[in-house]
């Protein structure tokens, strides 16, 4: 932990929808003893412990009384490479485009359509992030975690981490696991996955036929910049409603009326629909209220134009959740946490 504690200090650059509140105590972690510094600082004090990466998955209400411990971890490193497979792996505290870049430069496949995505290593399972038909459990070979129960650091494999979309074991058990590094499997021949969204068709466009890996990394960050307002010119959170999934009786009764329908079947039956699409259909796609608005180029993304507070913000996503249920009768799930 940095030896540097801070008092009631502004959080407004340490989460990215800039929202302006308060930290009772603050510090950075920048390795495992920092860490352990920390969880027994807050027990000193009193105080509940807050871990935060990029602040890329946070809506702040209010202020926060607790000690906002920062992961400020840094490392890449390869541990194993045969030629074919190769694992890496990375501190928590390592910003996440940067080590999808570090990757490709290597010569790995296997995170380019995450590309681009905010927020840090250690907090990519929590969510097990995803974007264009890739997971973070697709590339996943296990990670390193404190268990703050007992002071003791356990390795977990993939089926031991429990993930689904948008979801895992360590946002289950909030405050109970925390990730300190993370182990990934790519590829030096590796597999790309097009097929989802426009990505395909913008490599089309671009004369690409037989693309690498850094040339789907490239096309999928053109297409997010293009869709997705950059945090340091437009405080937001990214997509910030789940896709959710339905039964597909409902899916079906849904197209009947709205054959335009955003929907994707899945294996066990049930269809997961466009949050974006039933956002904008529903007319929210544009709309501003003070300072809290929906995009207008995204309607998946909420967005602060400067002063909106995050109860301001949680307030407009209330009425959105109101709003898609009286239309579609679905409810959407906020991806960002709620604090």
């Amino acid at each position: 932990m940095s030896r540097v504690l801070h008092e009631n200090l502004s959080l407004k650059p340490y989460n990215t929808f800039g929202v302006d509140v308060k930290a009772r105590l603050f510090a950075e972690a920048r390795d495992d003893a920092g860490v352990r510094e920390a969880i027994d600082l807050a027990a000193q004090r009193g105080l509940p412990l807050l871990v935060i990466g990029g602040g890329s998955n946070l809506l702040l209400t209010r202020d926060v009384e607790a000690l906002v411990l920062r992961m400020a971890s840094r490392g890449i490193r390869i541990l194993a490479d045969d030629g074919v497979t190769v694992l890496l792996e990375a501190e928590a505290g390592e910003p996440w485009h940067p080590l999808v870049l570090w990757s490709l430069e290597q010569g790995l496949g296997g995170l380019e359509n995450l590309s681009l995505i905010p927020g840090t290593v250690g907090a990519a399972p929590m969510q097990n992030i995803g974007a264009y038909g890739v997971e973070l459990k697709d590339v996943f070979a296990g990670l390193t975690a404190l268990d703050r129960q007992t002071g003791e650091l356990r390795e977990f494999d993939l089926d031991e981490c429990q993930f689904a979309y948008r979801d895992s074991l360590f946002k289950r058990e909030a405050g109970r696991w925390l990730i300190l590094r993370v182990r990934f499997k790519l590829s030096r021949s590796p597999l790309l996955h097009l097929d989802y969204g426009p990505v395909r068709q913008r490599l089309q466009d671009e004369g690409i036929g037989s693309p690498s890996p850094s040339d789907v990394s490239r096309a999928i960050c053109a297409i997010r910049s293009e869709k997705l307002p950059d945090p340091a010119l437009l405080g937001n959170a990214g997509s910030f409603f789940k896709n959710p999934l339905v039964d597909a009786e409902l899916a079906q009764r849904l197209r009947g009326e709205y054959p335009d329908l955003v929907a994707y079947p899945q294996a066990d039956g049930q269809v997961k629909l466009a949050a974006g699409w039933l956002i904008e259909r529903a007319g929210w796609k544009g709309f501003r209220d003070g300072d809290a608005g929906v995009h207008r180029l995204q309607a998946l993304v909420l967005v602060n134009y400067g002063a909106a507070t995050g109860h301001q913000l949680h307030g407009l996503a209330q009425r959105i959740q109101a709003d898609i249920v009286a239309k579609f009768g679905v409810a959407l799930e906020m991806e960002p946490n709620l604090i």
